[in-house]
């Protein structure tokens, strides 16, 4: 199939709903990208049985998984208001517009273990990720080479999932992260400067902001490239 990268996935979504449930071609286009080959040869087939929400079972086991977007632009929060006030409206409105593409989002399996919080809700609400996919990318590399890290016991309730993919290079190639680590895959591209979990992770003045979109926004630009040529069996 054709993926438009520069197709907006608000366009298609109910007026005050969240593209990540009521988006039909972000769920599509999630389905055609990631019902590929894993690395042991096995295909990850996607389905939409499940309403709003992408399904697989078989051999590997059974997995619900939901979109979840990448491309945090804290447009519309109060703690960046003062900073982002300073910046030109079309420029906000330009760099929302990009992350509201394909490339950036992301499946994670939605369904509760134990009632517990799911990935995309927990590295929504910890304070130290506030949803920078950087950070959580972050965490995901330390999981598979079992360091600590804000996420761990999240991560680790979904052990099955992070299994299909054996090793952190291997997640990153199936889901065409190649451009958010260095060559080797040992360290992360940052959008802004990180040097530990005890840091905010938001940006915190003008020129902080304006860097983290700079380096988001050619973020989701390369990965945009990635998808457009990526080629399906």
């Amino acid at each position: 199939m054709n993926i438009d990268i520069n197709f907006n996935v608000y366009s298609d979504t109910p007026e005050g709903k969240d593209p990540d449930s009521y988006s039909p071609t972000l769920r599509n286009y999630h389905k055609n990208l990631w019902s590929k080959k894993l690395p042991n040869g096995s295909l990850f087939k996607l389905n939409e049985t499940i309403p709003m929400r992408l399904h697989h079972k078989s051999e590997l086991g059974e997995f619900v998984l939901s979109s979840d977007s990448i491309a945090n632009t804290y447009s519309s929060i109060k703690s960046t208001y003062n900073i982002i006030k300073n910046i030109k409206a079309d420029e906000i409105e330009k760099f929302v517009s990009l992350c509201s593409t394909i490339g950036g989002y992301i499946i994670f399996p939605s369904e509760r273990i134990n009632n517990q919080m799911t990935i995309n809700g927990a590295r929504g609400i910890n304070k130290k990720i506030r949803d920078r996919f950087d950070l959580t990318l972050e965490c995901i590399r330390r999981y598979y080479r079992e360091e600590d890290n804000p996420l761990n016991e999240t991560l680790k309730r979904y052990s099955s999932f992070f299994k299909l993919f054996v090793n952190f290079q291997s997640y990153v190639d199936f889901f065409l992260l190649q451009d958010l680590v260095d060559n080797n895959y040992s360290e992360i591209k940052y959008f802004i400067p990180f040097k530990s979990f005890e840091e905010s992770p938001l940006p915190d003045d003008t020129n902080h902001y304006k860097l983290y979109k700079e380096n988001l926004s050619i973020f989701v630009v390369s990965r945009n490239e990635r998808i457009k040529n990526f080629r399906f069996s």
